[in-house]
C-alpha cells in the first residue's frame, strides 16, 4: 500500500469505529451500493459492509439479483457511508471503484457464519424477481427448511460476495451553515494516489 492509500484506509477505520461505538447509530454498517447498467442506467441500495482490508470492501447478495446483474455487466461500483450522528453535524463517507467477486472460500466461510434462518431465506429467495405473495414465500421457506432439516445448509452457488476495490475516497464533516469540510484521495491509472481539500 501507498502511504496516502494507508492512510485512506486508517482514517475510514477510524470513523467506522467511532461510528460502531456511537448509540445512535444501529447499523454503522450500513452502506449506500451505488450501480448501474453497461448503458448508464443507475440504481442504489443500502447493504451491509461485511468486511474490509486493503484489498477493499465486502459485501453479500444474490448474483442474479439486480445489483448482481448490474456487476456482473459493469463491474464499477460507488458506496456512501453517513453516519449522522457523529461529531458536529455528522460524517460521510464516499468510496469508488472495480468490483471483484470474492472467492468460494471467502465467500463459503461468512455463509457459514451467518444465522440459519438467513441462510435457509438465501435458498428461498429469487432476490429481485416477481413474488406471486407472501404465502408463496412462506411456502419455498418452510420446503427449504425441509430440505436442509438435520444438516448444514451449504452456500448457495448464486449467492456470494462482492469487493470493491478503491480507487477513490472522499471523506465529509459536516459543519454549521453548510461550511463543510472535505478531503478527497484518488488513485491515477499510474496506481498513484494523490490527496486534495474540496470546497464543501
Amino acid at each position: 500500500m501507498t502511504d496516502l492509500y494507508a492512510e485512506a484506509l486508517t482514517t475510514f477505520a477510524g470513523l467506522y469505529e467511532e461510528a460502531q461505538a456511537s448509540p445512535r447509530e444501529l447499523e454503522a454498517n450500513a452502506m449506500t451500493v451505488a450501480t448501474a447498467t453497461p448503458d448508464g442506467h443507475p440504481s442504489a441500495r443500502t447493504v451491509l459492509l461485511k468486511a474490509f482490508d486493503e484489498r477493499g470492501f465486502v459485501f453479500y447478495t444474490h448474483l442474479h439479483s439486480h445489483k448482481g446483474r448490474d456487476l456482473e455487466t459493469n463491474p464499477r461500483a460507488a458506496l456512501l457511508f453517513l453516519w449522522r450522528s457523529l461529531r458536529d453535524a455528522g460524517i460521510q463517507v464516499r468510496i469508488e471503484g472495480a468490483v471483484e467477486q470474492v472467492d468460494a472460500a471467502e465467500a463459503d466461510a461468512y455463509f457459514a457464519s451467518r444465522p440459519r434462518m438467513s441462510q435457509i431465506g438465501a435458498w428461498a429467495s429469487h432476490q429481485s424477481e416477481t413474488l406471486a405473495s407472501a404465502e408463496a414465500f412462506d411456502q419455498r421457506i418452510a420446503e427449504t427448511e425441509a430440505r436442509f432439516a438435520g444438516q448444514d445448509v451449504p452456500r448457495p452457488t448464486g449467492w456470494s460476495g462482492f469487493r470493491v476495490m478503491p480507487e477513490a475516497f472522499e471523506f465529509w464533516y459536516g459543519a454549521q451553515f453548510r461550511l463543510h469540510e472535505r478531503w478527497r484521495y484518488e488513485r491515477d491509472a499510474a496506481g498513484q494516489w494523490t490527496k486534495r481539500m474540496l470546497f464543501p
